[in-house]
């Protein structure tokens, strides 16, 4: 019976596959004469989402990796002048489906974007083709000057072969500037190193929310805690008036959660009332702003691709905010935290800059040992598609749910991203991880530490990984001297079912902390069953305690400011 059902199943695929051959037409996508802007350079994104889908949304907005994903495909264009055409025809490369010859046949709705890139004459020689970070935090579907066409309904039964034609008629608009409020105040600074490692000016920027009182008490002069994470285009959970009562209510896939925006404006409220309560900590609360052309930050730490912008936000941004703001401006009483790519920067620049800051608070981090990269061990594994089997094909998950049902394999993200772009310019996860922790390519681009196509895994790259950005292995290379200055300093959090398999590097981690000599009092702690991004709240779940970090972490920034201060610190001005 297993065999009949096989052998249905294959001839059912060998039917669709060579339907779809037969029916799946060509696209032209046109840059209309009429467009100002001059010839372009750029990634060229062909989007086809199943109509039953998409009503009412654009299929922009519905490019993912995950068990909804729809149909794209990319291709890189240079020079595309107003006026001409670009072809996708079957060598265009797509994700999940590979050629245009495979589209299953089907209503879809129909749209193509331009993300564009601009040259790059860096300061070191090289000539890069890159998309800037235009203040949408690098999201390609939202970017100001992208080009893009109006969707429309194609049905491939309806017109086997042929050309579709489709022009990008559409431009997404600027974004309006953030209006600061008696709270919060937005800054921005020229960076010199950065400047001149781009060869262009390069700004660092900032919302620094105020403490209560701070124009009353103009003698206070307050500790700085960085709430590190993705591009903030305003301040986290953060909210000075009441919930809007008329908000229509939005489902969260994520938590599956009705009416989650309504939550959100609820616990970003009560944040505000804590603020601006008595007893509660007085500090300057820090989230920048430094999205490189490869993500929307640049993982706070200095690196060959994106330049010394951990030095530049340590000693050029925040001296700047400690100056304006009436900061402490010693190591004692600076602070951070955050989950997830957050979580990586604020034990990572605890580490190397360990005097500083005084804590880390890292939740949910991103691989902070890369023998658990993801489920990749790149010192072991020679393939990260696969695991090593001479009869057989495993492929490696990349996410999972918290029962551990698996929707994305390895090798899903590695291809999603080359469909984003090729020379690690997707903008996304796995190669911003190389921008940051890659030396430069022969190209001029980041090296891959693994083939996009094949999933081979290069050495060479791997030991740069090893000794410059391998968290867990610097910790124990370096321990005799980070040791004394990282006492108490640390705390990890993350969820068991980390839906990144992040738990796994946290738990080698752990191992050497609670071994070390001299001791790390750090403390580690896991989440029971607990997704992406536990941050150590055992009383609720993720979707309340990823918006109320600041009611947990400043309790503990204060208590231990008043254990380790030095003799004649001030501790009083700000404690009112």
């Amino acid at each position: 019976m297993l065999r009949q059902l096989l052998h249905r199943s294959l001839a059912l695929a060998l039917t669709l596959s060579g339907a779809a051959a037969m029916a799946a037409p060509d696209f032209n996508v046109t840059l209309p004469a009429s467009y100002s802007g001059g010839a372009q350079d750029g990634r060229l994104l062909l989007i086809l989402a199943p109509a039953e889908q998409a009503p009412g949304r654009e299929p922009r907005d519905m490019v993912n990796w995950d068990g909804d994903a729809i149909p794209f495909f990319g291709i890189d264009v240079n020079g595309w002048k107003p006026g001409q055409v670009q072809k996708f025809d079957a060598r265009a490369f797509g994700f999940p489906v590979r050629s245009l010859a495979a589209l299953p046949a089907g209503k879809y709705r129909v749209q193509a974007l331009l993300n564009r890139y601009e040259t790059y004459r860096m300061g070191d020689g090289r000539v890069l083709k890159l998309a800037p970070d235009r203040g949408e935090g690098q999201h390609w579907q939202s970017k100001p000057g992208n080009l893009y066409s109006k969707p429309q309904l194609l049905d491939i039964n309806a017109a086997p072969g042929g050309t579709v034609q489709i022009a990008l008629t559409e431009q997404i608009p600027e974004i309006a500037p953030f209006v600061d409020t008696p709270y919060v105040k937005r800054i921005s600074i020229r960076s010199e190193r950065l400047s001149k490692f781009w060869g262009r000016d390069v700004f660092l920027g900032a919302f620094v929310t105020l403490p209560w009182g701070f124009n009353e008490h103009p003698d206070a002069r307050y500790p700085l805690v960085i709430n590190h994470g993705h591009f903030p285009s305003a301040p986290s959970a953060w909210r000075e008036t009441p919930p809007d009562p008329g908000l229509l209510p939005v489902y969260s896939k994520r938590f599956n959660l009705e009416g989650y925006n309504r939550i959100e404006q609820q616990l970003a409220w009560e944040n505000f009332q804590a603020w601006t309560s008595p007893g509660f900590p007085r500090v300057l609360m820090v989230e920048i702003q430094h999205p490189t052309p490869f993500y929307d930050d640049s993982y706070a730490v200095n690196s060959a691709n994106n330049g010394p912008y951990g030095d530049a936000i340590q000693y050029e941004l925040l001296p700047e905010i400690e100056k304006r703001f009436r900061g402490l401006g010693q190591g004692w009483a600076r602070f951070m935290f955050g989950g997830s790519t957050g979580g990586w920067e604020a034990m990572a620049v605890q580490m190397f800059y360990p005097d500083e800051y005084n804590g880390a608070w890292a939740a949910c981090p991103d691989p902070i040992d890369f023998s658990h990269y993801m489920t990749v061990d790149l010192y072991k594994d020679r393939n990260a598609y696969f695991q090593p089997n001479r009869f057989k094909r495993t492929p490696r998950p990349a996410h999972r749910n918290w029962l551990g049902h698996v929707d994305t394999t390895m090798e899903d993200t590695g291809l999603w991203e080359l469909t984003l772009g090729t020379k690690g310019r997707s903008g996304d996860q796995l190669d911003v991880w190389e921008s940051v922790y890659s030396p430069v390519g022969p190209d001029g681009y980041p090296r891959r530490v693994w083939d996009r196509l094949t999933g081979e895994i290069d050495p060479v790259t791997v030991a740069y990984w090893k000794e410059n950005y391998d968290l867990a292995h610097i910790l124990k290379r370096d321990w005799a001297k980070l040791g004394p200055k990282l006492r108490g300093k640390l705390r990890i959090y993350v969820g068991d079912m980390d839906n990144y398999y992040l738990n796994n590097a946290v738990y080698g981690v752990e191992k050497f902390l609670r071994q070390a000599n001299p001791p790390s009092d750090a403390v580690v702690d896991y989440g029971d069953r607990a997704e992406h991004c536990w941050n150590g709240d055992h009383m609720r779940p993720n979707a309340y305690s990823r918006l109320r970090y600041a009611q947990m972490v400043l309790p503990w920034t204060v208590e231990r400011m008043l254990m380790t201060a030095p003799a004649g610190a001030d501790l009083q001005s700000w404690r009112y």
